[in-house]
């Protein structure tokens, strides 16, 4: 039997966004999926395994949403490359599954002639379509299969109906293909796209009826949460709750995180002798980690706000909202959601800039991504504030850390706002594009979609946990503990260091803003990642596992930093030089190392000279 007959067949799902296209991959492959990144690109690469009745494996593609195989956006490119079999390192689809929300065939009808014209056997998966017989929408099945020349299945991705019915297809058409089919990978000319379009409103009007019962329940609750008031202060309302919850929800089980690594680190350092492996093990190794995993909570939380709303249909509607004011600022109203997204972290935000057409735009977004407080800032924060900001109540009612809390993430929003104007004001001066963006239906999310994304963050952080926080960590133990002191030595150990003598070395560049030389050796790990930082602090103080008692690194603080250092600390990681896994995903996004040079420098500038402004007028205002 030949290789093409007993290879997996290879069959990509191809459908517009909010098309159910995930939650179809999600119902086909279950549990069996990987998640990467296309060769070259950041663009994320799902794919999933099955098996058919008959035991033919076949491998699932879920490719990024797009309405056209004449691509704007680097996710559209990846699609059309993908379909047309140009993308390297990648078997051309034996089978293409045009993905559809029956509900609204208006655009991905288009899509789907397009499809067509590129040769490949394909198949119709009429998704939602239980929606659509609840609004009394009729399509003509028959005559739509006939006038399109390919097997049509509907389907319920979400109850998993129609699945053996698409599967079995898939299988007689692989089947027939790899057997012997034709193949014409050839891109659609322009005219051929306007002709589909043409053909595509055809075929709407002669197969599809309006809906009986038409969904007047996203009309009523779109008059409410998008109205230009009423709207935008919802919006507020649940951004304030979610981030309510990052904090409240997230706090237990860090706490828990926190107190097992403790109890792991003492146990660890009851049962070793003194020495190099007990201090790798307990200040090192899981020390380290342990300042890694306590975020883990908070990112999960944000995350499945996002995804919860994503899921629901809400999301476009933010970005509609905030169009207005971010069109202001020089930002695409699609920006909103990569900019919500790097709350969390700036990598997914700016791999979420993809969904931005316009190069300018995009860049614009990726270069003022990371001045929105990522979860990797919270434990710097946190720690500033506990330690030099009174908890006391202001007003009666507000909580004076809370405040100054909500001052440095307004302070980061300010500034990407304002980098931005500036960006499109001097560099790239234009009225920014319309904001054209079709908004879905509202839909129910499912419990499995929310907990399989919230499973592949959780996997995306623990690996850039292993990969690069972890071994920064262990680095900067390194440096702090050797080379030994001295016979005789009086000053502390940390001082003979190699961490301490590159902390003396490097502090007259920082002395100006009121840095010491400790505040410069945390800050060195910290350009690798943000969060490190706290346990370089730790270390280099010399108060064991700061991570699992961050109280007697604040106390220790307190007792070494005036109150003007500790603002100027604040200040500095506001505009925060990037971390090196953000620089290096700017890198791939723009394809140049131009643009993380650039924002590596305006970074830093900006963070010296917030840091500078910041100590001198506190230290004028009694504070040195």
């Amino acid at each position: 039997m030949s290789e093409t007959l007993t290879r997996p067949a290879r069959v990509a799902l191809v459908g517009n966004p909010n098309s159910g296209k995930t939650a179809l991959f999600n119902a086909l492959t279950g549990s069996r999926q990987k998640v990467a990144n296309y060769a070259g690109v950041t663009v994320e690469r799902k794919e999933g395994h099955l098996t058919t009745a008959g035991g033919r494996a076949i491998s699932v593609l879920d490719l990024p949403g797009t309405y056209s195989l004449r691509a704007r956006s680097p996710d559209e490119a990846v699609t059309r490359d993908a379909v047309l079999g140009k993308l390297a390192g990648e078997q051309a689809p034996d089978v293409l599954v045009a993905v559809a929300d029956a509900t609204n065939l208006r655009l991905v009808l288009r899509l789907i002639l397009e499809l067509k014209a590129v040769g490949r056997p394909m198949v119709l998966a009429l998704n939602m379509f239980d929606i659509a017989q609840r609004q009394g929408l009729r399509i003509d099945l028959e005559g739509l299969q006939r006038e399109l020349g390919c097997p049509i299945v509907t389907t319920v991705a979400t109850r998993r109906r129609g699945i053996a019915e698409l599967v079995a297809e898939v299988d007689t058409l692989a089947r027939t293909d790899m057997a012997g089919g034709q193949n014409r990978w050839r891109e659609p000319t322009a005219a051929e796209i306007r002709e589909a379009h043409r053909e595509a409103q055809r075929l709407l009007k002669a197969y599809v009826r309006p809906p009986e019962r038409p969904d007047t329940f996203t009309g009523k609750i779109d008059g409410v949460l998008l109205h230009p008031v009423g709207g935008l202060a919802i919006l507020l309302g649940l951004l304030f709750v979610m981030f309510q919850a990052v904090f409240s929800w997230a706090t237990p089980p860090a706490d828990a995180i926190e107190a097992a690594f403790g109890a792991l680190g003492g146990l660890a350092a009851d049962n070793l002798p003194d020495g190099w492996l007990q201090s790798f093990l307990v200040d090192g190794l899981i020390a380290g980690l342990g300042a890694v995993m306590v975020f883990l909570p908070q990112i999960l939380v944000l995350f499945f706000f996002i995804i919860l709303l994503e899921d629901f249909g809400y999301m476009a509607r933010a970005a509609f909202l905030m169009d207005r004011i971010m069109g202001g600022a020089g930002l695409h109203g699609r920006a909103f959601i990569p900019l919500l997204s790097s709350f969390a972290c700036a990598i997914p935000g700016i791999m979420a800039t993809r969904v931005i057409d316009n190069k300018r735009d995009r860049l614009t977004t990726i270069l003022v991504a990371p001045l929105m407080t990522c979860s990797a800032r919270i434990p710097v924060y946190t720690l500033i504030i506990a330690a030099f900001i009174p908890n006391q109540t202001v007003g009666g009612f507000l909580n004076l850390q809370g405040l100054v809390m909500f001052g440095l993430y307004a302070a980061g929003i300010f500034s990407a706002l304002l980098v931005s104007f500036l960006t499109r004001r001097i560099f790239w001066r234009g009225a920014v594009e319309p904001f054209l963006m079709e908004l879905p239906t509202y839909k129910v999310p499912s419990a499995e979609s929310v907990f399989r994304n919230l499973l592949l963050r959780a996997r995306i952080f623990m690996s850039r946990a292993g990969r690069i926080i972890l071994p920064l960590n262990i680095i900067v133990w390194f440096l702090s503990v050797f080379p030994a002191p001295p016979p005789g030595a009086t000053a502390p150990a940390i001082d003979y260091s190699l961490a301490g003598r590159l902390g003396h070395a490097l502090a007259p560049l920082l002395a100006p803003i009121g840095f010491n030389w400790q505040m410069t050796v945390a800050l060195i790990p910290g350009f690798a990642a943000r969060e490190v930082a706290v346990a370089a602090l730790g270390t280099v103080y010399a108060v064991g596992n700061a991570e699992a008692d961050p109280g007697a690194l604040a106390t220790t603080l307190s007792q070494h930093w005036s109150l003007a250092t500790a603002l100027s600390f604040l200040a500095w990681y506001v505009f925060a030089p990037q971390c090196v896994s953000t620089l290096g995903v700017v890198k791939r996004e723009t394809n140049s190392w131009l643009w993380p040079a650039v924002m590596f420098v305006y970074m830093t500038s900006a963070a010296y000279l917030a840091s500078f402004i910041v100590y001198r007028v506190a230290v004028a205002l009694g504070g040195g």
